[in-house]
């Protein structure tokens, strides 16, 4: 059988087509085993079909370096159109088949990739929950108990359940960053205009952007230089210069403002402040802020006039389609209805958006804000018992971008995180977007790994400068459960060998470093048999990456287990 990792990345998919161990059209079909394993996870409104991929396939050009994305399968969310599949926006009644791709999905088909299917998304992108679908609730990819975030829901799971190696979103109040961080994706929001909206239904029609979901930072780059450029027949599109990933002279975070909510708020907090210390050791100057003035800009998106432009697009058909929107959704976009929005409340919304607009380009000139994209998340069945107050507070830290015209990205605080995910947002001007991917790339190569080490790498041991000159910061002394087996071996240096042994075994001391991922691959060619690397449990049930022994390399070994310590003597 052939051998198709979880995630699909660009990497992997192009470098198997050079090896001429991958056909596109295997991939394909891997796809649609994929999305009939996950039907019950509802991903899909327009599913994965090989007949409709091959379409694309088949006219791909034989030299695939002549193409950017060539061969590169990606989901659309279904507000987006495709021709040849209906776009729906989530509302069987709304469904109409349009006759040309959005601008953004011919760009990028032009650029070689195919398109896979329709995604399910929160009914006309209106929420932040993944559950407002008549077509099923977007179950999360690591826990389907929890909310998958929306509105980009299904094109978020898309990606983290390796149906697509990246997928288009939309994102007018944060559509493309909470799923992001819920499902520990890449969530890449360009500055307005960059992508053309031409094709897509609107929400807030001046605030709406195109998005990108991948498992990388450098696959959702690739993507943004193949979507973006000047649209002449969009109105809303805006001439910008290519962004080369940079530093920026500051980082802001805010001094107060940052509240956690939902059951797993202690969790987040704890996450949020190892981010935190990872943006104050990147070497770049730190500057706390009052985020005020950015949580009065987010007010305005929904409690000020604004939502009368949704009305204004969607009311026609709201009206003569009674009982066909989502419950939740109707009540939401006729609030746009109501008499207190009237022209004056408008400019005076427009006056004090300036405002705030001009400050944010005073605080963020050569600078980034950086937040956490969500405070917390809930469980599927809380959201349906509170629908409102939920969402509402899923865009705490999202809700003002659009309004104040910056860019965005979000990227996950730890890459293998298969439980909780958490992520933070990077914020910058429309005019620097090369800020926010320079800060990404900076606070990916951050993240580490607990590991364990029993022998000369512990602290104040001779080959403990093996882990330090990569990077690696001593954070704990602990004992193992007690499962392992201590061996002397036969090397130079001599060092001890750590052996499981479920039923002879003992606690053993060891020393948890931090590692940085970006060194693991310098670090494992220095190990040599028989040691090897393997889970190691911890007395208090953690399980870590750490130092173990090849069973083999015991054979011979003395035993010394009783001594419980690393101290060779």
């Amino acid at each position: 059988m052939k051998y198709f990792p979880k995630k699909l990345t660009m990497t992997w998919i192009r470098n198997s087509y050079k090896e001429g161990s991958l056909t596109p059209e295997e991939l394909a079909g891997e796809i649609v085993r994929r999305a009939e394993k996950y039907r019950d996870y509802n991903i899909w409104i327009v599913a994965p079909d090989l007949k409709r991929m091959m379409g694309y396939i088949e006219k791909l050009p034989k030299d695939m370096e002549s193409l950017p994305l060539w061969g590169i399968p990606f989901a659309v969310k279904d507000n987006i159109d495709v021709a040849g599949s209906p776009t729906t926006a989530a509302c069987p009644d709304y469904a109409y088949d349009p006759k040309e791709d959005a601008a953004v999905v011919k760009k990028l088909i032009e650029a070689g990739a195919f398109p896979v299917g329709k995604t399910n998304l929160d009914q006309f992108a209106t929420g932040l929950v993944g559950i407002r679908s008549p077509y099923g609730e977007v179950k999360n990819a690591l826990d389907p108990e929890l909310i998958s975030g929306g509105s980009s829901s299904g094109s978020a799971v898309s990606v983290a359940l390796g149906m697509a190696a990246f997928s288009l979103g939309t994102d007018t109040a944060g559509s493309g960053r909470v799923p992001a961080a819920l499902n520990c994706l890449v969530g890449y929001k360009p500055s307005l205009g960059a992508w053309s909206t031409k094709g897509v239904v609107p929400a807030c029609a001046s605030l709406d952007c195109v998005t990108v979901f991948a498992n990388s930072l450098e696959d959702a780059e690739k993507v943004n230089l193949a979507a973006r450029g000047v649209d002449e027949e969009c109105c809303w599109s805006r001439e910008y210069k290519e962004p080369l990933p940079k530093l920026p002279k500051k980082i802001c975070l805010a001094k107060d403002g940052v509240t956690f909510y939902g059951p797993y708020e202690d969790i987040y907090k704890a996450k949020w402040e190892q981010a935190k210390k990872r943006i104050e050791d990147m070497g770049i100057t730190v500057e706390y802020i009052d985020y005020t003035m950015f949580s009065k800009a987010a007010s305005i998106l929904y409690d000020g006039p604004w939502v009368a432009e949704r009305w204004k697009d969607l009311g026609d058909f709201v009206e003569s389609h009674p009982g066909k929107v989502f419950p939740v959704t109707e009540t939401i976009l006729r609030s746009g209805d109501k008499p207190e929005h009237t022209a004056r409340k408008v400019f005076e919304a427009m006056h004090q958006l300036q405002e705030y607009r001009i400050r944010a380009r005073h605080i963020l000139k050569d600078a980034v804000l950086v937040m956490p994209t969500a405070g917390g998340t809930f469980k599927r069945d809380d959201v349906r018992k509170d629908p409102i107050s939920t969402n509402s507070q899923m865009g705490l830290y999202t809700n003002h971008c659009n309004l104040l015209d910056m860019c965005a990205i979000a990227v996950p605080e730890n890459t293998a995180d298969t439980e909780l995910p958490f992520g933070i947002t990077i914020f910058s001007l429309s005019d620097q977007e090369g800020e926010i991917l320079g800060t990404a790339e900076q606070f990916l190569k951050t993240q580490s790994i607990p590991f364990a080490v029993c022998g000369l790498h512990k602290k104040g041991f001779p080959l403990e400068s093996q882990l330090t000159e990569l990077g690696a910061s001593y954070r704990e002394s602990v004992n193992t459960a007690p499962h392992y087996r201590l061996y002397r071996l036969d090397t130079v240096p001599e060092k001890p060998g750590m052996v499981y042994d479920d039923k002879k075994g003992a606690a053993i001391a060891v020393d948890i470093y931090e590692l940085p991922v970006v060194s693991v691959g310098a670090f494992l060619g220095q190990i040599r048999k028989p040691l090897c690397i393997g889970d190691v449990e911890l007395s208090d049930g953690r399980i870590v990456k750490g130092f173990l022994c090849e069973e083999c390399g015991s054979a011979d070994a003395k035993e010394i287990t009783d001594i419980g310590t690393y101290e060779l003597v």
